[in-house]
């Protein structure tokens, strides 16, 4: 075992003595260390829970003749960290997350990995991280939040957002906007709509890394702690017969979560991380997979912010593997792929029945043939740019308007909440992309202004940040190349008219080339936001959003 590294013969006696110090006894020593990856916070909603879920991990594990071993990873919550500085520290703790839970993982030679993530950078950092270690590892996440209830209707954080915006264009009154705040979010959990958090946790099934039910098991029922028990048994199974990350995260892997991506009508967010994943596994993941395969995959579900299903009724209707047994009717899965059940996609999800069909529609009668995720190309985004098609009302769909441009998200939700922005406009929001941002703040706050202001089937936004799962509407993210490393999106000007057709995947900025040659010759790069931290660090080695903002050292 890799912890003999630390436990066994005499020149590990100063290791011992060291284990000894943690209260472990020699029997503990003598069986196998499974580290507990937590997650747990007293900041983060859908992160309150996991000290729960985490001593149910240790049962297991125990049960199972292993020894639990607890160390923490950090999380931030998106939602707090909304709008302000906060969210440029988002995205960015993804790569914390994998670099940190690699180096205790290997400093401290554990056998194998338990990984308890919920919220929207834990899951892919800890996926990232389990492709590194590649030591038998197991996900179970803290769980959904269930949705809260407002005026006789279900509601979730995107309604709330989108309060603020229909309180601020008199639409509903300041009582309504008190009674939205105090029953909106009503547990613990990730947030209840198909956001980047249960996105990626219902994409950790997929991919093989979680047991059934892990994406969709509500945070406060007990079955998400009899889940995590069998999760710390699993584990121990994985390491007997050694079975790793890399033998399950494959490339066909990855496709199948692309696939279900698409089914589901998951978080543009997914388009950031998927690629980070694939990236760790040797995959060279291009966004242009996702139009191929959004052709032949038919998107079955409409949950928020897409529509009016939230993650309790996907749970009672069979879940991920209900989503991905139609799927599979027409032989779209890969299903010879192993997953941590031990078991094959195909074995997982044999038994699997759709128990409502109105919120997973069958594979004959779809929301729409093709899936929730577009990439669009044009000259103003040469190499890309996300959004999430399954929430576009059929009128915006292709849409042409005048550009309103704005160097920052604050500027932008000034001129929307200051009633500036009006029907058929373009809004344009840039340096807010991985460099320029830096970290590549989420536009909840300007899409739910526009929203809440009854301007959601005439008005578009176009960025080179990225948008909350949360977020509805013609929302066009990732644009690369950013504004910062001079992309054509930096060139655009007041009143310029640009054309968006998702049918046929463009984005176009309608000017010539020739002034657009001007522009660039005319064009300066600005100085950066931030020069100190983290963050200047960050800027110096992230890429574009096309390639899932991975980083990678500067010349090489």
């Amino acid at each position: 075992m890799r912890s003999d590294t630390v436990t066994k013969g005499k020149q590990q006696a100063p290791h011992r003595s060291l284990f000894n110090a943690l209260g472990l006894t020699p029997e503990e020593m003598e069986r196998p260390l499974v580290g507990i990856v937590s997650s747990y916070n007293e900041i983060v909603p859908g992160h309150m829970n996991l000290d729960k879920i985490v001593n149910a991990v240790k049962q297991g594990v125990a049960m199972a003749g292993g020894t639990p071993v607890v160390f923490p990873a950090i999380a931030v919550c998106d939602g707090i960290a909304m709008g302000h500085i906060g969210m440029k520290y988002s995205l960015v703790t993804r790569d914390l997350i994998a670099d940190s839970t690699e180096a205790m993982a290997l400093a401290h030679q554990f056998d194998a990995l338990v990984m308890v993530p919920n919220c929207d950078k834990n899951v892919p950092g800890l996926l990232m991280a389990a492709a590194r270690i590649n030591v038998p590892t197991i996900f179970v996440s803290g769980g959904p939040m269930l949705a809260g209830h407002v005026k006789g209707k279900k509601t979730s954080l995107s309604s709330m957002f989108e309060a603020v915006g229909a309180n601020a264009a008199g639409l509903i009154t300041d009582e309504d906007l008190c009674e939205f705040e105090n029953k909106t979010c009503p547990t613990c959990g990730s947030c209840s709509g198909m956001y980047t958090a249960n996105s990626m946790n219902c994409l950790t099934e997929v991919l093989g890394m979680g047991l059934g039910g892990n994406g969709t098991i509500p945070a406060v029922y007990s079955a998400r702690i009899r889940l995590a028990k069998q999760a710390g048994m699993k584990v121990m199974e994985l390491l007997e017969k050694n079975i790793r990350p890399r033998d399950i995260m494959t490339e066909n892997a990855v496709l199948n979560a692309l696939t279900v991506d698409m089914a589901l009508g998951c978080s543009t967010n997914s388009m950031l991380h998927l690629p980070a994943i694939a990236h760790e596994i040797g995959m060279d993941f291009e966004i242009d997979f996702a139009n191929g395969i959004s052709e032949k995959t038919p998107n079955l579900c409409h949950l928020a912010p897409a529509g009016p299903t939230y993650m309790e009724d996907l749970d009672e209707a069979g879940g991920v593997y209900a989503v991905m047994a139609e799927l599979n009717k027409k032989g779209l899965l890969h299903t010879d792929c192993m997953t941590v059940t031990g078991k094959t996609v195909g074995e997982n999800i044999a038994h699997a029945v759709n128990k409502d069909p109105e919120v997973i529609r069958p594979i004959d009668r779809p929301y729409s043939p093709t899936g929730g995720l577009a990439v669009l190309k044009g000259n103003l985004a040469p190499d890309g740019s996300v959004v999430k098609r399954s929430a576009v009302v059929e009128e915006m769909l292709v849409h042409e308007g005048p550009a309103r441009v704005f160097d920052c998200e604050e500027d932008a939700i000034d001129a929307i909440k200051g009633k500036k922005i009006a029907a058929g406009d373009v809004v344009v929001i840039r340096y807010e992309g991985p460099k320029g941002g830096p970290g590549m703040r989420e536009m909840l706050n300007p899409t739910s202004a526009i929203a809440g202001m009854g301007l959601g089937s005439s008005v578009a936004l176009i960025t080179d940040g990225r948008f909350s799962g949360a977020s509805r509407g013609a929302s066009i993210g990732h644009v690369s190349p950013e504004a910062a490393v001079g992309g054509t999106i930096a060139l655009v000007e007041e009143g310029d008219i640009i054309k968006i057709d998702i049918p046929n995947l463009k984005l176009e900025l309608q000017v010539s080339e020739e002034e657009l040659l001007r522009r660039r010759e005319a064009w300066q790069p600005r100085e950066p936001k931030v020069t100190t931290g983290y963050l200047a660090r960050y800027a110096a080695m992230v890429t574009s959003g096309n390639r899932g903002a991975i980083l990678e050292i500067p010349g090489k």
